[in-house]
Parts: structure tokens; sequence; C-alpha cells
């Protein structure tokens, strides 16, 4: 599959379009990549466990503004992490895009992603345009 280029024909940065929902208990990560995410044209939504995030998703699927991916957080020490919420979430929304995300590189979930849910995983520390062609591959067509 051809992913859609980050630059156009005259060497300008591709702006992104749609609403991503970013799930950390970190509130630094959630600001940063919010920023980020903003900057690439992107409109975003934070939660910060995984009750956080399914109830963002749900509200906004009911206001008829639903989010086309969810970056979920694997590990959140005292609340839902992602491998919980994932599940969850598929089962209020099958077709749901969900990116598995953790500092823990070598945890199996990373390693398969696919057989938990997750349509594609990144690991911290993030990079940038790693981040960013993730989320295109996950929103294209």
């Amino acid at each position: 599959m051809r992913l859609p280029s980050l630059v156009d024909t005259v060497g300008r940065v591709r702006r992104g379009h749609g609403r991503i929902l970013i799930m950390d208990d970190e509130s630094f990560i959630r600001d940063v990549l919010g920023r980020l995410f903003t900057h690439f044209g992107y409109e975003v939504g934070y939660a910060k466990d995984g009750a956080e995030a399914l109830a963002a998703y749900k509200g906004a699927v009911e206001e008829d503004r639903p989010y086309h991916v969810v970056i979920m957080d694997l590990v959140i020490p005292g609340g839902m992490g992602g491998r919980e919420a994932v599940r969850k979430l598929l089962e209020f929304d099958p077709k749901a895009k969900v990116i598995v995300s953790s500092g823990y590189s070598n945890d199996p979930i990373m390693a398969n992603y696919r057989h938990y849910g997750f349509c594609e995983a990144v690991s911290k520390p993030y990079r940038n345009e790693e981040l960013r062609t993730v989320v295109q591959k996950v929103l294209a067509p």
C-alpha cells in the first residue's frame, strides 16, 4: 500500500484533517502530542485513562463528531490502560481505529498489536514524523 506523501508537489508539508483522541496518564505527553497534531492540522481531544477515553469517544459519536483515530497508552498506573480500553472500545465501535503507544517496547502487545485489536503501534520516546506517518497510514482509505 502506498502511503500519502508528507510533502506536496511544491515542497510544503501536507496538513492532516480529522479528529484524534489522545489517551495518556501523563499530562505533559497529552499536551505535547496535542500541540503536535494541532500543528499538523488535526482536531485533538484528550483522556487520562481508558474510562475517560471511552466516555469521550462515545460522547463524540453521539454528537455526530466522531474521532477518526485514537492513540492509547498501553500502561495507565491505577487506571484502565490500552489493553482493556481497546477491547471495550471495539465492542462499542468495531471499526474504531486505535494505535497503541508504550515506553515498554518489549511488551508482547507492542509486537503483536493487531492480535489485541490495535491498527498500529508507536513506541516512546516519540519521533514526530513517525507519529505523523502512522496516523496517516491508519487514516488512509
